[in-house]
């Protein structure tokens, strides 16, 4: 009954208003395919298992995905699961130190997905104390394990959190870290919230930087939240895109000159079912 009542739920949302319905298709700013953070489905998929969820998936009209491997299943078996509905995996994700220690199985995993690229979202620290010495750190590992990634034909990227906006001399520490890594070997992923949230303008990185990032993931914060650098805040400050704080259509406009490919919407609140469809409605709205 819950599962029913679960897509009875996405279906009665994800209906297209009429200024979706009367946009035409070269007037939109984003036209791009929709793709999905799986942690965004946490709480929804112990609950209903993992080929529901891709239903749901699948219906919400979303056809890529970034995730591992859910427990339980193979990579391989995932990645049918997933292609029975039409959905792909260009990106997955691995922790910094498996990065470091076992990148030949990172890599192992990534291709039997069909993932083109492998994402870290985390470099280990004291929460709110990252400094120089991290940065220094990561950029090592970063160039050593990319470039046995780039060997068999993936992409390192690295999804930063926002405590990189520390100030480093007369710039920051990710600004440290853009411009010492390789860009043969890693690239970065633009979470808009975490940029935002860390203080910076997502929209002047894309532009600034339009060569190292490959992927956005995109969500919106909540109005007026207090900010820092410890890369952490209340899942509940997700809204839905285009009702928050962060200027979306400056971001769009600067992916889409970036060349961006993979946009991955991520959803920390527990309203997914609910805003989801509401977020790719405005962005399928977004006009140029």
């Amino acid at each position: 009954m819950k599962t029913i009542l679960l897509f009875l739920l996405v279906y009665l949302i994800y209906l297209p208003s009429p200024f979706l319905m009367n946009a035409q298709e070269g007037d939109r700013l984003f036209t791009g395919d929709i793709g999905v953070q799986m942690y965004t489905f946490r709480n929804i998929t112990p609950e209903i298992g993992i080929e529901a969820t891709l239903d749901i998936i699948r219906d919400m009209g979303i056809t890529e995905i970034e995730g591992g491997v859910p427990g339980g299943l193979t990579a391989e078996e995932f990645r049918n699961m997933c292609e029975e509905r039409g959905i792909s995996i260009p990106s997955t994700g691995a922790g910094y130190e498996q990065l470091v220690n076992n990148p030949e199985a990172i890599v192992e995993r990534a291709l039997a997905l069909g993932s083109s690229y492998v994402m870290v979202a985390w470099i280990p620290h004291d929460v709110g104390n990252f400094n120089y010495d991290h940065a220094r750190q990561a950029v090592d590992d970063f160039n050593t394990a990319g470039k046995i990634l780039s060997e068999h034909g993936l992409t390192f990227k690295y999804h930063f959190h926002g405590y990189e906006m520390r100030e480093h001399g007369n710039s920051t520490l990710l600004e440290y870290m853009i411009e010492n890594t390789n860009p043969e070997y890693v690239s970065f992923q633009l979470d808009i919230f975490w940029a935002h949230f860390g203080g910076a303008d997502p929209a002047e990185l894309l532009w600034r930087y339009p060569d190292r990032f490959v992927s956005l993931h995109l969500k919106d914060m909540q109005h007026g939240i207090e900010k820092n650098l410890t890369g952490l805040t209340d899942p509940e400050y997700n809204v839905v895109i285009g009702t928050g704080e962060l200027d979306m259509p400056a971001i769009m406009r600067a992916a889409k000159d970036a060349g961006i490919k993979h946009y991955f919407i991520e959803d920390e609140s527990s309203r997914v079912l609910e805003q989801i469809p509401q977020s790719i409605e405005y962005l399928r709205s977004l006009l140029n």
